[in-house]
Formats: structure tokens, sequence, C-alpha cells
């Protein structure tokens, strides 16, 4: 795999949460608290960077998920 984040983003922006949760926990060797933290860090960060990526609101995203 090339650069992980690529792939990360993706799912984030896909609002796919286990896909990059699994790829987090590969990739960097998080636990799965970790990697919740660090898709929490990177959605904030791809919020910022690319708004008009993004089809939900913040307050919608990850709306009925469960895990």
């Amino acid at each position: 795999m090339g650069d992980p984040w690529e792939a990360i983003d993706d799912h984030i922006l896909a609002e796919r949460i286990l896909p990059a949760l699994v790829i987090m926990r590969e990739q960097f060797g998080d636990t799965i608290h970790e990697a919740i933290d660090r898709l929490a860090q990177r959605y904030e960060r791809l919020r910022e960077a690319r708004p008009g990526d993004f089809v939900k609101r913040r307050e919608q995203y990850g709306r009925g998920f469960y895990s």
C-alpha cells in the first residue's frame, strides 16, 4: 500500500468508519481507542482542508453508526 492516508481519507469522506479504523490499526499499530482518536483528528483536519468534499454536515456524520 502506498500512502495510507489516501485510502483513510477516502473512507472518512465516504463515512466508512470501520475500514478507516482497520487501516489505521494496521498501518500505525493503534489500539481501537487510539485509532478512534486518530480518526477524529483526521476528520477535523479534512473538514478544515476539504469542506466541500463532505456530503453530510458535521452533526450528521457518523449518525446511525454502531460498532
